[in-house]
């Protein structure tokens, strides 16, 4: 029997069900359509359902929101000189790595942008994982252009402003500045920042890959430049009191000094000068002092140029007129509790207007120890001393006067002739002014229009009679004649010459030369306050020193303004010394100032 062959291995497999050409097909078929189907859900996923994401990151690729710069408004002085301006200019800036990527570009860029090109290459490096960073700021357009001009990668220019102040050191301690961003940062730039500033718009662009606007999209907001401001500042009599503050610095070789002028019926600061100076152009190069407003921030211990606020308490109390009673100054001491009040000259027995008119200390201070110290405290405050005038103006000081219920009763005679207080110029200069409008005291305001609160202080029939007292002090015999002279106008001012505090009590040597006044004295439009700061050459007193300053400045001012003349034909008029000494003529008279004598030991 012949044995059986064995079966074929693919006999084997079919009898054993294995796969056939079909069912590899149809696997085949099956995979691709369960892809195809992946596909279509993918699709439909990146389509459909998170269609606005993928937009939104494509966008942020593509899409850049910038923003559009905005020019700070102008600041013009009230007669329409601009005194503040904003000018275009350029900033570059750059994406560093691809900067780097062509860093044999590099060279060329520094040399138009004025830097060592391994200085800039070592910057771009250490700021590689960025993508904006400035290269300069604030350029010249037309040196800007000329570095994008290059075509180097990765450079780009950004549109801005600068600011620019015409009358530089002139106005510098008013307006103050700006930063490199153009946000104020002292003066009324700073105080109107908000106003000035406006609000920067932006827009949406598309840019390349290198950085280069393509295409506006859109705006999103619109830009809102800044509102002008039109200040009280005249700039014509800022001129004026800057070049007499300095020629009178240089030759009292003074530290420093301040002069404020104001409109008595409205309150608006028409000059404001402050020596040493510096250049809001250049704001780098200047140091913190002479940046610093004085009149505004520093104090001084008024001296005697607060004895009219005092007379004005005495005239008040019904105690006094400006005649009566009389005064006893014999010998030029006053030994009170221990204290030697005295003066420069024996002046005898003086009315309340010869106390004004000689600045006698003793007299000044006899009166005080009569007069209720309430009411003297309360004067001294309604005159705005010990409280901020709420100019607005940023780091204003308030100065100090101490409450009245802590008043002894050597202390209370010295505050009758300005120490142991402190003030600031500008309130100095509105407590004459106050004065001069019938006692009614504004709220000063470096803006022109913006002066409206305002309250009375002192009954206008006082303010009349400090008024002719204070006139004196100009005429023969005054402690200010013939230095606060001005032809054809009549003044009504007060001399200060006050020692200044140092640690441990006041310097022997060091004064603050102080005037304040008003003009015309019949009819005041104007009141100024001056001080020179430690005058080393020459005289130190306030009448010589301050006094013509003041005379100078005004005399230009009341022409400037067209103020009419009040003493045509006499160079003295009003007051209790009228006529004397047959005073005409085209020149004024050769007096001796007596000015009253700063106390050598004073303290409060």
């Amino acid at each position: 029997m012949n044995p059986r062959r064995p079966a074929a291995p693919s006999q084997t497999r079919r009898r054993q069900g294995g796969p056939s050409t079909r069912r590899r097909m149809t696997v085949v078929v099956s995979v691709l359509a369960l892809a195809s189907l992946g596909l279509v859900a993918r699709a439909f996923d990146l389509q459909v359902v998170r269609k606005q994401f993928y937009q939104d990151q494509g966008d942020a690729r593509f899409l850049r929101e910038m923003p559009i710069a905005v020019s700070r408004g102008t600041v013009f002085d009230r007669n329409g000189e601009p005194l503040a301006v904003s000018t275009p200019v350029m900033s570059i800036w750059a994406n560093p790595a691809e900067v780097l990527d062509n860093a044999d570009r590099i060279p060329a860029l520094a040399k138009g942008l004025g830097v060592d090109a391994g200085e800039l290459k070592q910057r771009l490096t250490e700021r590689a994982d960025r993508e904006f960073v400035y290269l300069r700021r604030q350029m010249n357009p037309d040196v800007a252009q000329a570095i994008l001009d290059l075509g180097v990668p990765g450079i780009n220019g950004q549109r801005e402003y600068k600011r620019y102040y015409p009358s530089g050191p002139l106005t510098a301690h008013v307006l103050g500045f700006t930063n490199i961003d153009d946000h104020g940062q002292e003066g009324l730039e700073l105080a109107y920042d908000d106003w000035l500033a406006g609000k920067p718009g932006a827009k949406r662009v598309i840019r390349d890959r290198m950085g280069h606007v393509v295409e506006d999209v859109e705006q999103i907001r619109a830009p809102q430049p800044g509102r002008n401001l039109t200040l009280s500042i005249d700039r014509r009599i800022q001129f004026l009191a800057y070049n007499e503050l300095k020629a009178t610095m240089e030759k009292s070789g003074a530290d420093s000094a301040s002069m404020v002028i104001m409109d008595v019926h409205t309150g608006e600061v028409l000059a404001m000068v402050n020596l040493p100076t510096y250049n809001p152009n250049a704001v780098g190069d200047s140091s913190a002092s002479s940046r610093r407003n004085r009149a505004m921030t520093d104090v001084l211990e008024p001296g005697s140029t607060v004895k009219p606020v005092l007379m004005a308490a005495a005239l008040s109390s019904g105690r006094y007129t400006p005649t009566g009673p009389l005064i006893d100054t014999t010998g030029g001491h006053w030994m009170y509790l221990g204290k030697d009040i005295h003066d420069t000259h024996n002046w005898g027995v003086l009315t309340p207007t010869g106390v004004i008119t000689k600045s006698s200390n003793v007299g000044a201070a006899r009166i005080a120890s009569n007069l209720d110290t309430d009411l003297m405290y309360g004067t001294y405050r309604a005159f705005g001393f010990g409280a901020s005038t709420n100019s607005g103006f940023p780091g204003e000081a308030s100065g100090y006067v101490k409450p009245g219920s802590r008043w002894g009763l050597r202390e209370k005679a010295i505050f009758a002739y300005g120490y142991g207080l402190n003030v600031t110029m500008l309130q100095l200069a509105n407590a004459y002014a106050t004065i001069a409008d019938s006692g009614v005291m504004h709220t000063p305001t470096f803006i022109k229009g913006g002066g409206n609160d305002s309250k009375a202080v002192i009954e206008p029939r006082i303010a009349q009679q400090l008024l002719g007292m204070l006139e004196t002090t100009t005429q023969p015999g005054g402690t200010a004649a013939p230095y606060a002279w001005i032809a054809n106008y009549t003044v009504a001012a007060k001399t200060g010459t006050a020692h200044k505090a140092t640690a441990g009590g006041y310097s022997k040597n060091n004064y603050g030369a102080a005037f304040a006044g008003m003009v015309p004295a019949t009819n005041p439009r104007l009141a100024a306050a001056v001080v020179v700061d430690n005058p080393t050459k020459g005289s130190y007193y306030g009448g010589l020193v301050s006094g013509p300053v003041f005379a100078r400045v005004m005399d230009g001012a009341l022409r400037l303004l067209d103020i009419p003349p009040d003493n045509i034909g006499r160079w003295y008029a009003g007051g209790p010394l009228q006529g004397q000494n047959g005073l005409t003529g085209n020149k004024p008279p050769e007096a001796p100032n007596i000015e009253e004598a700063p106390p050598e030991d004073e303290s409060p």
